[in-house]
């Protein structure tokens, strides 16, 4: 999978919007916008932990 959509799909999933989700994992907006647009490649590492801290801190949103 195309890692601009994995970043995505990781914000998505937990519910929040791109503002949020930078404030909260203290990662620059610019920066998420760039992965996202995939003008930027967020680096593999960095794409694993986040799937790692959202599933520990069970920050997936249910789906109602």
């Amino acid at each position: 999978m195309e890692q601009y959509i994995r970043v995505k799909e990781l914000r998505e999933s937990t519910g929040m919007n791109r503002r949020e989700f930078c404030k909260y994992f203290q990662i620059p907006y610019r920066t998420v916008t760039e992965w996202e647009r995939d003008n930027r490649h967020a680096p593999e590492y960095v794409i694993r932990l986040l799937e790692y801290y959202i599933k520990a801190e069970n920050l997936v949103k249910k789906e109602d």
